[in-house]
């Protein structure tokens, strides 16, 4: 079994917050939750989902709406779970599927107690914390970069005279 997790690892969010997710995964299923469903997983649409390197893949994705679009670049629901052996490629979420609630509900539960004995800030009451620590890197395609460019500083009231 492994546990996987983000938080912090790109930017392009209004205050360039993350977009939290953990997930385990093993040999038959991966099960993964989104904690944040409604940001863009990928960075905001209007910052050009900076979390994505451009690329002609990139810019084929991104010229139609399909389900490519939607897999590599929409909001995610809160819970996804995917069958490894059939789904290898991870493109059926069968989460809220009534056949896989038991092993959503087991897979959730193990990943959150692994999570609490590993300490995570998101069991411990402290999920906040990792909204609150400023980006260090280059932010030329950051949120406050984004906002400069398209709301310019107004311009100065001439001095009266």
């Amino acid at each position: 079994m492994q546990l996987i997790g983000k938080e912090r690892h790109d930017i392009g969010r209004p205050n360039d917050v993350g977009y939290p997710v953990r997930a385990i995964r093993t040999r038959e299923f991966l099960y993964i939750r989104n904690y944040e469903p409604d940001r863009w997983p990928a960075g905001n649409p209007e910052t050009g989902y900076r979390n994505v390197d451009d690329s002609p893949t990139k810019s084929t994705i991104l010229s139609r709406f399909d389900k490519y679009y939607r897999l590599s670049f929409g909001k995610r629901p809160a819970e996804e779970l995917y069958k490894i052996g059939s789904d290898p490629r991870c493109m059926e979420n069968l989460a809220t599927n009534e056949e896989y609630k038991n092993e959503v509900k087991k897979l959730r539960s193990q990943m959150e107690d692994m999570l609490k004995d590993e300490g995570d800030p998101r069991f411990n009451g402290n999920a906040a914390f990792f909204d609150t620590i400023d980006y260090v890197g280059k932010k030329p395609h950051g949120w406050q970069a984004w906002l400069e460019f398209h709301q310019p500083a107004k311009p100065k009231t001439p001095a009266k005279e």
